[in-house]
């Protein structure tokens, strides 16, 4: 990776802990952070008070703020501003063409939210040609250092690994670097169907679950090899992909997900799986696109 960490800013608490978010993971990384504002875009419950400022003057003094508090945070980062005519899910579209990751806000667990205005943050997650990282507002792993205790035994980075082929290159090519970068270690989960699990008997279904880990250890050893450093947990759990997922997420202090790409932006979907994390996660989420 070595474009920019791109962060899509509005003047609302979720968007400035998205920000948090993405100027430690760029430090951590030494990558640059590009701060977004549309200012065609701005929220409809971030106060415009338009007899005094233009909309484009109050998205200038939006990313200035941001810039000062990321840059007093971390004093070697390299933070520059972006304020844009256009929309902001097109924006954030186009940066990613190049960008290393975007970084949107999410406003919390039952639903995902709002970003910036309308279905911004789902077209993007959906549409995307970098990974895309939703940060939940008040989330204490994210928090911490800036005014919030730390969040204790969230220590890994959870990846559900499909079988094999380019998604599981992608999912767990950032998902040990995630870990690299953080010190922490890589929870692979892979999920064995209720489909599997009715049509055998325990014995037949035994062999099932050893014949999976097994092809789970085969995928996971070249990245082992490569990110030697990084302690790996490899887990085979009944019922479906979201669900293994779910129940491995206690420690998690980033999820990483796939999402298919598609050849025409009118066809894309995130999948159950990457909807299940976003909804229900404790930590940000990581949604990688892979063919």
């Amino acid at each position: 990776m070595t474009g920019p960490v791109v962060v899509g800013l509005d003047a609302s608490p979720v968007s400035m802990t998205a920000a948090w978010w993405a100027a430690r993971e760029a430090a951590e990384r030494r990558l640059p952070v590009l701060l977004l504002h549309s200012w065609t875009t701005q929220p409809l419950d971030v106060p415009v008070p338009q007899e005094a400022l233009s909309k484009q003057r109050y998205g200038g003094q939006v990313l200035q703020r941001a810039q000062a508090e990321l840059l007093h945070r971390h004093a070697g980062l390299t933070v520059t501003t972006d304020l844009v005519a256009e929309h902001a899910t097109q924006a954030l579209l186009d940066l990613s063409e190049t960008a290393s990751m975007l970084v949107l806000g999410s406003r919390g667990h039952g639903a995902l939210a709002r970003f910036l205005l309308g279905s911004v943050s789902l077209h993007v997650l959906g549409l995307t040609q970098c990974p895309a990282v939703t940060v939940r507002a008040g989330d204490p792993a994210v928090e911490e250092g800036w005014g919030r205790p730390a969040a204790p035994g969230r220590d890994e980075v959870l990846v559900g690994v499909p079988g094999d082929g380019p998604a599981a290159t992608s999912l767990l090519e950032f998902a040990f670097a995630a870990a690299q970068v953080r010190g922490k270690r890589v929870r692979a989960v892979r999920a064995l169907s209720p489909a599997s699990v009715a049509a055998h008997p325990h014995t037949a279904f035994e062999h099932s679950v050893t014949e999976e880990r097994a092809r789970l250890a085969e995928q996971l050893a070249p990245w082992r090899e490569k990110y030697p450093d990084v302690a790996v947990v490899e887990r085979v759990e009944k019922g479906s992909p979201a669900q293994a997922l779910l129940s491995e997420a206690e420690h998690s202090r980033l999820t990483v997900v796939g999402r298919r790409r598609h050849p025409s932006p009118l066809t894309w979907k995130l999948g159950p799986v990457a909807h299940a994390a976003l909804h229900h996660m404790p930590c940000p989420v990581a949604v990688v696109p892979h063919h």
